[in-house]
């Protein structure tokens, strides 16, 4: 058996709903851990408005942080060899706090 068709036995395929697909538009992150789990709150702030709305919250374990970090820094690197240095800009956000019902 080569190698291709080995990898085809392994491929997993992702299903996704067109509203998944849209994605969404988030311009803050809050990351928060306890020994079990990273927890990544992406928000929409309105500074203007002194108001954001939370997006989506992804909780993942410690080695899938650690795997994502390293591909987030392999993604950047991609990103800056092709298009250059990007600039970190200054927080202007504020502080953000959770508001529940």
């Amino acid at each position: 058996m080569t190698n291709v068709n080995q990898n085809r036995e392994h491929q997993i395929q992702i299903k996704a709903s067109d509203e998944v697909l849209k994605g969404v538009y988030a311009n803050a992150l809050q990351v928060t851990h306890n020994r079990e789990e990273f927890i990544f709150d992406f928000m929409n702030i309105y500074p203007w408005q002194k108001m954001g709305m939370l997006n989506s919250r992804i909780i993942i374990s410690p080695s899938h942080m650690k795997r994502m970090v390293k591909a987030l820094q392999d993604n950047i690197k991609k990103y800056e060899d092709q298009f250059g240095p990007v600039e970190i800009g200054d927080d202007k956000l504020g502080q953000v706090g959770f508001q529940t019902d």
